[in-house]
């Protein structure tokens, strides 16, 4: 049977954590009302969270800092996805939604379709932005208990005047990609 998985990503801009890439596919009928999760608030995308684990399964592609500042953010795509894929134990031969412009799919999956605006398009791409977003929204909350001088449960790594400011006031940690411009300046 051909399933059809959805890929989105999460904290590509980022100043600072992981980027994450989540393969999602659908095991029961979606919940109606997916889009992306930048259209949703937080209360939506955590209610629509809890849906997708009862109604998908789901693949996690984490890059940390270190590894995006060593290859680059394209090679890091690549990588989150094949993460993900590997995660989700997709099939060579599934039909793959990519949201975006680039094919970041390793080259033997050989059914993929690369969608600009898919998070808003397709309901199982949907799906993975709601689940990436939270997810890695968590993620930055748990670490911002360890850096609290930082806010990250506010910018959740974002380029936001608060970040910003903390950086001025705090300096870089190690959770911030040195590769990018704005962090690059700091450091000079």
């Amino acid at each position: 049977m051909n399933m059809l998985v959805g890929i989105d990503e999460v904290g590509r801009g980022s100043w600072a954590g992981p980027l994450l890439v989540v393969a999602a596919r659908a095991n029961r009928i979606l919940p109606t009302g997916l889009t992306d999760s930048k259209d949703l608030t937080k209360k939506q995308r955590e209610y629509f969270y809890d849906k997708i684990l009862d109604t998908c399964n789901v693949g996690e592609g984490w890059v940390q800092p270190h590894e995006i500042d060593s290859i680059g953010l394209a090679r890091a795509m690549y990588l989150g996805v094949s993460r993900a894929l590997m995660e989700l134990g997709t099939m060579l031969d599934e039909h793959i939604i990519l949201d975006g412009i680039v094919n970041y799919c390793p080259p033997e999956f050989t059914q993929v379709d690369v969608v600009p605006k898919a998070d808003k398009l397709s309901p199982i791409v949907s799906a993975a932005s709601v689940y990436a977003k939270v997810t890695r929204d968590n993620h930055m909350e748990r670490i911002g208990q360890f850096y609290p001088e930082y806010s990250f449960e506010k910018h959740v790594g974002y380029g936001t005047d608060l970040h910003l400011n903390m950086l001025k006031k705090h300096g870089v940690t190690n959770l911030h990609r040195r590769s990018f411009k704005p962090i690059q300046k700091l450091l000079a």
